[in-house]
């Protein structure tokens, strides 16, 4: 099956039923209008010659373009690349070349970066921009999918350990078990009659397959947010009498710190959903005392699909775990030499099921280090109970998580030694309040140089996303090495 027959079934049952309403209220659209635009663009990426296995980004904000992208590209029998708008043109060129995009769809204030991102991948790839579609002649009939099942449906792109953009292959097979798995969830699953809050990016895999996802299997309406913004938020969750809430931790401590936001009635908030990052327990006491509402927070990754685990797969959910696997997947906590450890020891979660995705594009090396026995490695430690609830207790990657978005060091720490005042540096990731992890730099100078440390973030700044940017630098005589050479990163962590 392709995952934009979802659509297909729930408009042929629903055609009239409101899908998406944008935050701004001057746009909505019901199941058959959603179906019918996504016929009109995948018949247009085909007429412009797209193939199947085709690669087609999409640079779009979460507006009703972006649905409408996404499934005509599958539609169409194209992959979708969904680019984390905060890249730079030269991170977005990188991702481009990698892909081999045929095809950019851009929103039209993104369509210079789309173009110059395709500049920096020396591409020979088309860029569409959305303010041409209403000019576009309605589909011929509805488009039937010539791709599903193990077919390559989305290419997630995550940095990695080299800071080489690593494109997750996810199949068409793989999507739908993650949403049949999230459905088999025994407590509140989503239903019909629910109004889904989607102010995470649909280029995250979170916001794309559980949101959405959820939304199209089983015909909910969604109220999209472009932007979060805690005050308007509330008001518009109040307005709109939204029932499920999926989040990161950055929104659900804006809210607790909110000054007035218990003057806001959720009472229509049955479902609380957190995920990307790991939210502390203050802020899931302070939630539930201001709204009464409890935060179920689960584990996952991009290469899953993303859910792993749930705390809604128990009655009640165990403060401080991420919940019990899913129905269908497998997990195991193993050592350093692949064997399993005993029950409350430490281990690196490994795990198994048909969301696990298929490998990394172009990269035979790095999927073959991301498997042991058909069991791949999330590089993420963790215990379990007796009830075998799971909880994550390190990274055994020295990867950092800002407001969900990985960054690895590597990245950041090339970045800052283009600058010709740096010598070396390394990165480590510290515990902040609102976005859970944030990142600090050490450098040494050159000799001779000096640098202030606004001076040092700005020029990181120009080269990678904001988000991975260091929110401070210290300036060292020396770094903490290996007897390899390899900095000592735990040796700089507070």
């Amino acid at each position: 099956m392709n995952v934009s027959q979802l659509l297909r079934e729930s408009a042929a049952r629903l055609p009239d039923k409101v899908a998406l309403i944008e935050a701004s209220g001057t746009r909505s659209c019901t199941f058959a209008d959603l179906d019918r635009a996504v016929d009109k663009v995948a018949a247009a990426l085909l007429d412009r010659g797209l193939g199947a296995g085709d690669r087609v980004a999409i640079v779009l904000p979460n507006v009703h373009e972006f649905p409408i992208s996404y499934l005509a590209i599958l539609r169409a029998g194209g992959v979708a690349v969904p680019l984390n708008l905060m890249l730079t043109e030269a991170e977005m060129g990188r991702i481009l070349a990698d892909a081999g995009a045929s095809f950019v769809i851009a929103a039209p204030p993104l369509v210079e970066t789309a173009e110059a991102g395709i500049g920096a991948g020396g591409l020979d790839a088309q860029v569409i921009s959305t303010d041409s579609w209403p000019a576009l002649p309605e589909a011929p009939g509805p488009i039937e999918p010539s791709t599903g099942g193990d077919d390559l449906a989305v290419l997630s792109y995550t940095s990695g350990t080299t800071g080489e953009p690593k494109g997750a292959m996810l199949s068409h097979g793989n999507l739908l078990a993650n949403l049949e798995q999230q459905m088999a969830i025994p407590l509140d699953t989503v239903k019909e009659d629910d109004v889904l809050f989607l102010t995470l990016p649909m280029f995250h895999i979170f916001g794309l397959n559980v949101p959405l996802g959820l939304l199209l299997l089983n015909g909910a309406t969604a109220l999209m947010l472009e932007r979060f913004e805690p005050v308007e938020a509330l008001r518009l969750i109040e307005k709109h009498k939204v029932t499920v809430l999926f989040g990161a931790p950055p929104m659900y401590l804006a809210w607790v710190n909110t000054p007035g936001a218990d003057q806001y009635d959720l009472s229509t908030v049955r479902l609380a959903v957190s995920g990307a990052a790991a939210l502390s327990e203050d802020v899931l006491k302070r939630f539930s005392d201001l709204f009464g509402v409890e935060i179920y927070e689960g584990y996952g990754l991009t290469e899953t699909a993303p859910t792993l685990t749930s705390n809604r797969m128990a009655k009640r959910p165990k403060t401080g775990s991420v919940g019990l696997p899913l129905p269908g997947v497998e997990l195991r906590l193993v050592d350093d030499k692949g064997n399993d450890v005993e029950l409350g020891d430490e281990g690196e979660i490994l795990a198994r099921g048909p969301n696990v995705f298929k490998g990394y594009w172009n990269k035979a090396d790095a999927t073959e280090r991301a498997f042991l026995h058909g069991w791949f490695k999330t590089g993420d430690v963790a215990v379990r109970d007796e009830e075998g609830f799971v909880y994550l207790v390190d990274r055994k990657r020295d990867l950092i998580i800002v407001s969900g978005f990985n960054v690895f060091p590597s990245e950041v720490e090339e970045a800052l030694v283009a600058n010709p005042k740096v010598l070396e540096a390394a990165v480590v990731g510290e515990k902040h309040p609102y976005t859970g992890e944030t990142v600090k730099a050490f450098v040494v100078l050159e000799d001779g140089a000096s640098a202030t440390e606004e001076e040092l973030i700005a020029d990181v700044e120009s080269r990678i996303a904001r988000f991975k940017c260091p929110t401070s630098v210290e300036v060292l005589e020396s770094l903490p090495h290996l007897l390899t050479g390899k900095v000592l990163r735990r040796a700089l962590r507070t």
